[in-house]
């Protein structure tokens, strides 16, 4: 039997309009769709340093792209008048707020306030070439033309004051997921087993080393130098011997090697391991302090996608353990060092991932305007009222400085950029480009190279000759991108009762001391902390990210995403 495929069909259902950057207009419509209300429900209260006094956040809403005339009347703004009259393609942001006045609520119900403008992506679900008239029709390329609009244009872009800028795809290594390696430390091979440990936004690498005498080491955020396993591990709540080797491996090699962990610790029980962690964050500090910030520390930087409670260590422990077993597993020759190159290792961060991380900066910053108008306004004895503790600007600017200028959070350069419009295709082109962190100055052969997984993925030929080369890709004309799901417990369902997947079994003591750590303080606590200049990842910003690594001396914090293209492609 001979199948016959005709090319046209699949060349038509691909080589659209519309599905040239579907990628990112998918992406940015899941931001305005979850994104967007998922950072006002990680806020959820503004607290202020007034006793009983606070604001509860609701639901946040976009509306479509307007501009507001000298006379004060609102109209309705199309892309081409915003690139004739240097305006900003952008629409108004409203979010439900209730001031809430020793304890109790100023109004019978939430008020809507107009929190600022955000920058709309062309052809997005809100863009005004795209929404349906209130007649339920949309509109015609006639109509387009007549706006000064062309029918075929893509999308995918912002404006910006007038000119068009595009948020550039950015390729990264995998955030949660353990990565194993060889390294060498004073001449001696070592293992060293990985994770990027991402949550909202924060971004914290942490390793497992195995080094001379088989002695496990572990490094993450705010603790210099490197602490010891067992120490960490009795610290997060597993105790005793016998459940530490049984928490790493029942292998009886790999346990060889914990008895030597087990006869070199340091402490012998949860109360000296949080006094250890202690005295070396807090250094010279008083007693109670130290356990303090230690709790805090663990709670807080230590693998944060694994929650910040302290009911949150005895998994933390279990990760640490799965990571000290890829260490052995190395050393036994179990398993082979992860290739990073590997586009199974790799995630890509599309217009709405980089809109989120903008959107949830300049939120706390909007938060921290709020608090202080608010403060201000009870101080001098004034109706505290949503209207007048919220100034839009404040948001406003903070999401499109950033878009008009590149300088993304994090101290990137380069991550929106002046849309090239030399012709049709280089405008295609530059929508579809996938930029690396590394570091063009670096060479990097390894990961400038053609790698098999990018096949059908990315395009073998379209890159830039010069120091670019390998760094600056473009999508494959046929690529499918798939986007990660919301609903983890749906995930799970599929997994254990569908394709057969076993549960993984926590070690989980049936003694654990409780800590010394009280809830109640962490706010003091926190205060603390940032008046002593700790960061703190609930009040991430562009000073706070951590730059992204391949290995430890090849990314530079603030690289420039700008990549000469004019000398590249020319």
């Amino acid at each position: 039997m001979i199948i016959t495929l005709d090319i046209r069909v699949l060349g038509n259902s691909y080589f659209t309009p519309d599905k040239i950057v579907q990628h990112h207009i998918d992406s940015f419509n899941k931001f305005l769709d979850t994104g967007l209300q998922k950072i006002i429900d990680e806020q959820k209260i503004i607290e202020t340093d007034i006793e009983g006094t606070y604001i509860e956040l609701g639901k946040i809403s976009v509306g479509y792209p307007v501009v507001k005339e000298a006379d004060g009347a609102i109209e309705v703004l199309y892309p081409n008048a915003a690139r004739l009259r240097n305006l900003s393609y952008s629409a108004p942001l409203t979010l439900e707020m209730t001031i809430y006045q020793d304890s109790q609520p100023t109004t019978d119900g939430p008020v809507v306030a107009n929190v600022g403008n955000l920058p709309i992506m062309l052809r997005s679900k809100v863009c005004n070439l795209v929404r349906k008239n209130e007649d339920g029709r949309s509109i015609t390329d006639e109509e387009m033309i007549t706006l000064g609009e062309d029918p075929i244009d893509c999308g995918g872009y912002f404006i910006v004051g007038g000119t068009e800028r595009v948020v550039m795809t950015l390729e990264d290594l995998a955030p949660n997921k353990i990565l194993t390696e060889f390294g060498e430390r004073y001449g001696d091979p070592i293992e060293i087993a990985k994770v990027f440990s991402q949550h909202r936004g924060y971004r914290a690498l942490v390793t497992v080393e195995r080094g001379r005498k088989s002695i496990l080491e572990v490094t993450f955020p705010s603790i210099t130098g490197r602490m010891n396993f067992i120490t960490l591990m009795r610290a997060l709540g597993i105790v005793t011997d016998e459940d530490i080797v049984t928490a790493v491996s029942d292998d009886p090699e790999i346990a060889k090697f914990m008895l030597e962990n087990l006869v070199e610790a340091e402490v012998d029980s949860m109360e000296a391991a949080i006094e250890k962690i202690g005295s070396k964050v807090a250094t010279g500090q008083a007693r109670e302090y130290q356990i303090k910030r230690a709790n805090y520390v663990l709670d807080r930087y230590l693998l944060p996608h694994l929650g910040d409670k302290p009911e949150d260590r005895i998994p933390k422990a279990n990760f640490l353990a799965r990571m000290a077993e890829s260490c052995f597993e190395l050393a036994l020759g179990r398993r082979n060092e992860d290739d990073k190159d590997h586009y199974s290792n790799k995630r890509l961060k599309l217009a709405g991932d980089l809109m989120e991380d903008l959107f949830r900066v300049s939120f706390n910053r909007l938060s921290r305007d709020i608090k202080y108008q608010l403060e201000r306004a009870n101080m001098r004895n004034r109706e505290l009222n949503v209207s007048t503790v919220v100034r839009a600007d404040v948001l406003t600017d903070r999401l499109q400085h950033p878009l008009a200028t590149g300088n993304w959070v994090g101290g990137r350069t380069g991550v929106s950029q002046l849309l090239d419009r030399n012709d049709h295709i280089s405008t295609l082109s530059h929508l579809r480009r996938v930029i690396s962190p590394l570091s063009r100055a670096q060479p990097h052969f390894e990961a400038r190279d053609l790698h098999p997984t990018q096949w059908g993925r990315l395009c073998p030929s379209e890159t830039p000759e010069g120091p670019n080369c390998g760094l600056v890709k473009n999508f494959a004309e046929m690529v499918e991108l798939s986007t990660g799901y919301d609903d983890p417990e749906e995930v799970k369902n599929l997994l254990y009762n569908t394709l057969g997947v076993e549960k993984f079994k926590f070690i989980c003591p049936e003694i654990v001391s409780t800590p010394v750590y009280d809830a109640r303080d962490s706010e003091e606590f926190e205060k603390e902390l940032g008046s002593q200049g700790h960061l703190k990842p609930d009040e991430f910003d562009d000073t706070q990210e951590m730059p992204d690594i391949r290995d430890k001396d090849d990314y530079l914090g603030g690289m420039d995403y700008e990549s000469d293209f004019d000398g590249d492609y020319e």
